[in-house]
């Protein structure tokens, strides 16, 4: 049975809307108190912010920032203590995701890439730490399966989401043993919205499933509140939620 998130404070970056999203709903409905990070989409971010506090009365609130602003990642950290009066969870989830296919590999494509997928979640940690320890907390990263198996044509992210999985493990090591660090590494679970992936790319992925279907960014929500709420022997691990294909690549 899952454990009461009562008291606690969770910040979700890229919490606006899809996988973020549905982390932040699971994590309210468990009782925490949510920080809703986003970047640009303000809308969704105000709409999710106002349909949870109708739930519960000034229990979300929300940060914008940029999180290739290396300056703003402690202030972020800072802001949500000075709103909630402390933080006991910070779920890495926001992150960018686009082709980078040798030959035409861009500085631009590394900055963003690596900025957001392992910078940020990394400097984020750092600032979250003692607060974090305070609350003998946790972090949760949202890594990929392509960490270990990279996807073609996606060099760059691939080897992003692959540091953010070593970044998982060595903070689990350093943070430890008042703070837990684990990870979550989806597989197909919501299509990029830029359309790279047609009809017959998405059932080719499908079909390398064991489950021979996609998941709902509510399996990836669900694992993150086991990692939080149900798994206080667990550190160090990242769990792959993708319906077995990373088994079957």
């Amino acid at each position: 049975m899952t454990q009461t998130l009562d008291g606690k404070v969770v910040l979700i970056t890229g919490a606006a809307r899809r996988v973020g999203a549905a982390i932040a709903r699971r994590l309210h409905g468990a009782g925490a108190k949510v920080v809703v990070h986003y970047h640009r989409s303000e809308r969704e971010a105000q709409s999710l912010r106002d349909e949870l506090n109708a739930i519960r009365t000034d229990s979300v609130a929300l940060i914008q920032a940029d999180l290739l602003n290396l300056s703003g990642l402690a202030e972020m950290i800072r802001n949500t203590v000075a709103r909630f009066d402390r933080l006991d969870v910070l779920v890495n989830n926001a992150s960018t995701f686009h082709a980078t296919p040798v030959g035409e590999i861009a500085e631009s494509d590394w900055d963003s890439l690596v900025g957001t997928n392992v910078k940020a979640p990394l400097f984020l940690s750092q600032a979250a730490a003692p607060y974090l320890r305070k609350a003998m907390g946790c972090i949760v990263n949202i890594t990929d399966i392509h960490a270990e198996r990279p996807l073609k044509n996606y060099v760059v992210y691939s080897l992003a989401k692959s540091a953010l999985a070593g970044l998982t493990l060595s903070l689990a090591r350093e943070l430890g043993p008042e703070i837990r660090v684990n990870a979550v590494a989806p597989g197909p679970i919501l299509w990029p919205e830029d359309d790279s992936f047609d009809e017959l790319a998405r059932q080719r992925v499908i079909s390398h499933t064991l489950l021979k279907r996609a998941g709902e960014p509510e399996d990836i929500a669900r694992s993150v509140l086991f990692l939080v709420a149900d798994a206080p022997y667990v550190t160090g691990q990242i769990i792959a939620v993708d319906g077995g294909r990373s088994i079957n690549l």
